[in-house]
């Protein structure tokens, strides 16, 4: 068939590439996009850059069916169009215009000419736009495709990304919500001010603010400063401004001279920045536009207040210097404190149980920096309205909207919060971090230059990257008791600790010493404590001593403790409740027999439990009650009906969701002291651990809606370290974890360190890739039942094969260019090789028995040493006697495992680098292989890779396992049998290759 009367079309779809088509139906069949994909194959049958059209997409716009050929594969399209001994392509007039311009697009991009792109900017979207050289108008489609072409030059030029990303880093002027209108004269002052183009005047233009003396007004000066010797200044006065510039011209050096009209021209840029810097009202007084500006010489406070908060922000932002006051720099940061300064609390405080709603008594005071004022010296600020405030020989800036602000908060709280809030600020303000710095002395500011480190004095408003001004916040300052309390809470700081007390059966260990005791020390001041040991650790027997503890002084026995008295408490009005799973019910039971059998115990359980009195009879009897999460809901007027002494629960993480019914009723419950015993604080969001917490302390964390909205809405941004930073802060004092990898408690395990690599698929790999999916995709829909499943996990083992090495696919032995075709492979073998030389061992595990010979041959080759590989198909014999040499460090280093084989029984701690090659999909198997060095009786920091292939469903999984793993690092995974059950579309997604990533050979 030739094509001798097809004509092709093209045009530009923003931001994607070229669409091209035919003005005719071209191929066989009636589908068009089946016609498309026809004529496609044979239009770039040489094109060897797209792999002969495998990475071209077929779509449907308009109606019209062709290819979308993206920008770079375009600009090879247009250069070097087809040619065919057996078709003939006719290109329409924009196609041949578009082939004319190609030469000169490639060109420019060869000689890198291209500078940002101003029209974007005022557009609000950053970018570079391409000189052709000619001073032809280019429009929007071509400028769009050629920054396009830019960006993937730019991508694959180290230099050229380096010097893009530093101008994006070094000049706000390029941030997506820099204010554009009115900020430049042109073109060439915006490419000057980002540092494109370079300013070759010997000095530079500056406004200086002055602080006024006793009562006079503020100064405002042009002055300029010598780009050799910043601290040279010549002061240009308003008075010159008006149009007298001779005067001015006569002051420069004669080197100056010629440069004179820079001054006129930086002065009508701040009128367009500021215009209320000139004239009345920030009107001027010249209705003709060609007389120069006139700029006001004196500003009031408020002008002088709106200059330093507003203005000079604005100008410093489009690259004017700005000189101000040396207290600003300062000033500026410091935001309006309240702080609560809290009154002494009347009686015995020490031996007083408090409670988290115990009222506080407090006064208010403002501070800003180092200085404080008096509620009564706030108020009247405020009543006149002021902005800038000397007093007692310091500056102080009182922002209107936080004036506001903290008089809303001093008249709605009044005098007095309760101690969960005390406590919530303290440990918020306290711990922060940095103390604010002291004030400077005030003075006029000294001139540098912006591109010089800052002196002391000179405050650059452009690189401030919060808000103008900190909003108002709340700090409580304590007082001698408050504070000695707090202190001990934030640190953890229990004194002596408490020995095993009277009946328990056992001896605690040290760290199980110090977790009675703190239990005990909160139970004093009647704050709520959750033990969260890693599981193993004994948090069980913890509390049961705890609880003998609490008997003893209710009996007046003996004291535990053996230096200093136990704190006294008064005796339990009612027994303990411990609510557990049902799961862990009869362990409860069995371990309480055993490290307690003086403990009375009532079990509530089981379809003939009490009720009414008789439950509360045997409730009376007992020194503790036993139930379960489900009959906390079902028996909540039972349970509920009594003051417990201690109310504990037990797997709190149950609690998690506070809308479940079982989580509504224990938070009713009564009781003098609340503990949580659990592992996973929080296994999947943070409003789990506002749960528990709000459980032990109501109210101390606020609302759960107070607390996501300030804490949890930060993950995954910029601001995720600090806001777990302060909650870090907040739940310490009343959560006590300790893992087995402390080196304080037994196991005793080196630190583990994970990582991954993340690697291309080769060409080769990529094609079989889609040659996989593509047979899967062509029959799935045909099958159902087993035989659906059946192959979708047989395309699911094939593409994990396709990911390790194309060998391994298509049945090869001894492969040529083993490390060429796959970047695992390649990566795998420069690593063990780095490794090697450093002395350390590894094992690498992997799936398929042939993946781990060719491992085998490559690694011994490669490196020229000995390497092992341990299998199924090993006998019992050479098996340990490969074991026993690999640990005793002769012969050889490296042991390859199959991951089934090699996962479970075996120690292997003469390893310190673990490798799977592959990744099965439960992290369970996964880990258990990492344990054959990560166990007992290692010695070294142990470093596990993980090798993954980008763009890929290895990749994918990898991201859903993340997600899955939640924020306490747990999963739960089932193999890959749950792909099996996704549907076609959810099939297509996690198998679509990712052609980005794809690698070249």
């Amino acid at each position: 068939m030739i094509a001798s009367n097809m004509q092709v079309h093209i045009r530009w779809i923003p931001g994607r590439g070229f669409f091209l088509w035919t003005d005719r139906p071209f191929g066989y069949g009636t589908d068009p996009l089946d016609r498309a994909q026809e004529w496609k194959f044979r239009l770039f049958a040489n094109h060897e850059s797209s792999f002969y059209g495998s990475f071209i997409d077929v779509e449907e716009r308009e109606g019209q069916a062709g290819l979308l050929l993206p920008p770079g594969t375009a600009l090879d399209f247009l250069l070097k169009p087809p040619v065919s001994d057996f078709f003939h392509w006719h290109w329409s007039p924009d196609v041949r215009e578009l082939q004319r311009l190609a030469l000169s697009v490639a060109i420019a991009l060869a000689e890198k000419r291209w500078q940002p792109d101003y029209r974007l900017w005022l557009q609000g979207r950053r970018g570079l736009r391409l000189d052709l050289g000619d001073g032809r108008p280019i429009d929007e489609g071509i400028n769009d495709w050629t920054g396009l072409l830019i960006d993937e030059q730019v991508a694959g030029d180290p230099t050229a990304r380096k010097q893009w990303e530093q101008l994006v880093t070094d000049c706000p002027m390029l941030h997506p919500d820099y204010p554009r209108e009115g900020s430049f004269l042109d073109e060439a002052d915006w490419l000057e001010a980002i540092g494109w183009t370079v300013d070759r005047a010997p000095f530079s233009v500056g406004l200086r603010l002055s602080e006024p003396e006793e009562d006079q007004a503020w100064r405002l000066q042009v002055v300029l400063f010598d780009r050799e010797d910043p601290s040279r200044v010549i002061e240009a006065t308003s008075s010159g401004m008006e149009g007298d510039v001779e005067d001015v011209e006569k002051n420069l050096p004669d080197s100056w001279k010629p440069y004179a009209g820079r001054i006129e021209r930086a002065v009508r840029k701040w009128q367009a920045l500021a215009p209320r810097l000139f004239g009345e009202d920030g009107r001027e007084d010249a209705p003709d536009p060609t007389d120069p500006p006139r700029l006001k010489e004196e500003l009031t406070e408020r002008e002088a207040w709106s200059f330093l908060a507003e203005d000079s922000l604005r100008l410093a932002e489009a690259g004017e210097k700005i000189l101000l006051p040396r207290w600003w720099d300062d000033l500026k940061q410091k935001g309006l404190r309240l702080k609560a300064v809290s009154r002494s609390m009347p009686g015995d405080f020490e031996e007083s149980y408090l409670g988290v709603d115990r009222l506080v008594q407090f006064d208010w005071k403002l501070a800003v920096g180092e200085t404080e004022l008096t509620e009564a010296e706030f108020r009247e600020a405020a009543r006149q309205n002021r902005r800038l405030l000397r007093i007692r020989g310091r500056w102080v800036q009182l922002d209107p909207d936080l004036v506001r602000q903290a008089l809303k908060v001093m008249n709605r709280k009044g005098g007095e919060m309760d101690l969960a809030e005390v406590l919530r600020l303290h440990f918020l303000s306290a711990s922060a971090g940095d103390d604010p710095p002291g004030d400077t002395p005030p003075g006029d500011a000294s001139p540098a230059d912006p591109a010089d480190i800052p002196s002391p004095g000179f405050f650059d408003p452009a690189k401030r990257e919060t808000e103008p001004f900190p909003a108002v916040s709340i700090e409580v300052e304590l007082n001698e008791q408050l504070a000695n309390m707090a202190e001990k809470l934030s640190r953890q700081s229990v004194g002596p600790t408490l020995a095993e007390p009277p009946g328990f059966c056992g001896r605690l260990r040290p760290y199980q010493r110090t977790g009675l005791t703190w239990l005990w020390f909160l139970r004093r001041f009647g704050f709520g404590a959750c033990l969260a040991d890693d599981m193993g650790l004994g948090k069980t027997i913890q509390w049961i001593a705890y609880l003998l503890q609490i008997k003893a002084q209710a009996t007046g026995q003996p004291s535990s403790t053996p230096a200093t008295p136990a704190p006294s408490t008064s005796a339990p009005a009612a027994p303990s409740l411990l609510i557990c799973p049902t799961s862990v019910l009869g362990n409860w039971q069995k371990e309480l027999a055993a490290f307690a059998p003086s403990l009375r115990v009532y079990l509530h359980y089981g379809p003939q439990r009490l009720k009414g009195e008789d439950f509360a009879q045997a409730v009376a009897q007992a020194d503790l009650t036993l139930t379960t999460y489900g009959l906390a809901y079902l028996d909540e007027a039972e349970l509920g009906a009594v003051k417990w002494d201690c109310l504990c629960l037990d797997e709190a993480q149950n609690i998690k969701n506070v809308y479940t019914k079982q989580s509504a009723a224990v938070r009713q419950f009564t009781a003098r002291h609340r503990v949580a015993l659990t592992g996973t604080p929080m296994e999947n969001r943070l409003s789990e651990l506002w749960s528990i917490m709000d459980f032990l302390n109501p109210g101390y964390l606020g609302s759960a809606s107070e607390f996501l909205r300030q804490f949890a809405h930060s993950a995954g941004r910029e601001g995720e370290e600090s806001a777990a930073g302060q909650v870090r802060r907040l739940v310490r004092p009343f959560l006590l974890r300790r893992v087995k990898s402390d080196p304080a408690i037994e196991p005793d395990l080196p630190d583990k360190q994970e990582s991954k690599e993340f690697l291309p698929l080769t060409l080769e790999q990529a094609a079989l890739y889609e040659n996989v999916i593509g047979e899967l995709f062509e029959r799935i829909d045909e099958e159902a039942g087993m035989t659906r499943r059946g192959m979708i996990l047989k395309t699911l083992t094939r593409l994990k094969q396709v990911c390790d090495h194309p060998a391994l696919l298509l049945k090869e032995k001894s492969p040529a260019d083993f490390r060429r075709r796959s970047a695992k492979a390649d990566r795998l073998i420069e690593m063990v090789e780095e490794l090697r030389q450093e002395g350390d061992g590894c094992l690498i595990f992997t799936q398929y028995v042939e993946m781990g010979r060719m491992l085998q041959e490559y690694l011994e080759k490669e490196l020229g040493e000995r390497a092992e590989f341990l299998h199924g198909g090993v006998p019992r014999a050479r098996r340990d006697d490969m074991i026993e040499r690999f640990q005793s460090g002769k012969d050889f280093a490296i042991l390859i495992l199959s991951l089934r084989a090699g996962g479970f029984g075996l120690n292997l701690t003469a390893a310190n680098h673990v490798f799977h090659f592959d990744r099965w999909w439960n992290p369970a198997v996964e880990n258990q292989a990492t344990d054959r060095a990560y166990r007992i009786g290692q010695r070294r920091h142990v470093q596990v890779h993980k090798l993954i292939t980008l763009g890929t469903l290895e990749e994918r999984i990898d991201e859903m396992l993340e997600r899955k793993q939640g924020l306490n690092d747990r999963i739960v995974g089932n193999g890959e049998v749950w792909v099996t059950e996704l549907s076609t579309r959810e099939l297509r997604e996690i198998f679509a290759l990712r052609r980005e990533w794809v690698g070249r050979e």
